[in-house]
């Protein structure tokens, strides 16, 4: 096992499952990210998912909270306390608040979100000592091909709107 704050074998392999589902979100015309939710020890994936708000016209189908959805339902409870998320972006307020509330026992992550980042870069939502629940986040587990994808994403946008 990792050192606490360090990621483990587990979560650099389940983040690159994560940016795979991001790629995924890329190809459908969604801002690539992609999640996965997974058995803090084993690994054993209990939920994934990936940007979708586009396709289901739905500002709240984010990839975490459609990972998190899956893991509740195969788990059968709300409390995720033994269970790891790993994101290719720093959650948003939306997902960091539900990242509390379901209790999530880690959360590992790709690249900051200077704008929408609700982790560390302008909250600090899961750390919050006023909250009842805290999650210590892993930062920057493979971050720099999160931050390509998103970047080449972008990129593309730009090019494609005269």
């Amino acid at each position: 096992m990792a050192p606490p704050g360090e990621p483990t074998l587990i979560d650099v392999d389940l983040m690159r499952r994560a940016l795979d589902l991001a790629r995924r979100a890329a190809d459908l015309g969604e801002v690539p990210v992609g999640a996965v939710v997974y058995e803090s020890v084993t690994g054993g994936v209990l939920g994934e998912g990936f940007n979708r708000r586009q396709i289901d016209a739905d500002p709240t189908a984010h990839a975490e909270l459609i990972a998190i959805r899956h893991a509740a339902a195969a788990v059968g409870d709300w409390r995720l306390n033994q269970c790891t998320l790993a994101v290719t972006l720093e959650p948003c307020a939306m997902c960091a608040g539900l990242i509390v509330n379901a209790r999530l026992g880690r959360l590992v992550y790709g690249t900051d979100d200077p704008k929408a980042g609700a982790v560390a870069s302008l909250y600090h939502l899961t750390t919050d000592r006023r909250l009842n629940h805290r999650v210590e986040p892993i930062a920057g587990v493979l971050a720099e091909e999160s931050a390509a994808l998103l970047r080449s994403f972008f990129e593309r946008l730009r090019d494609a709107d005269p």
